[in-house]
């Protein structure tokens, strides 16, 4: 029997989404002492803004299918 995927809808756009965790990532690494985890926190904080530009340019109107 195939396992049934569970569907939701989301209030906010992928980029909202990405955009609200990397201030909340940010935020959060602000509150933290110089060191690995910091260094993590905002490591994963950029990783969510270059998402959240690929997802905008992806989804850009100039862009343009291959042929």
């Amino acid at each position: 029997m195939a396992m049934k995927r569970r569907r939701f809808k989301h209030s906010q756009s992928l980029h909202e989404r990405l955009c609200d965790e990397a201030q909340r990532l940010r935020a959060r690494a602000q509150e933290l002492p110089i060191g690995d985890e910091k260094h993590l926190t905002l490591k994963k904080a950029r990783q969510a803004e270059t998402a959240s530009h690929l997802e905008e340019w992806l989804c850009s109107p100039g862009l343009q299918p291959p042929m």
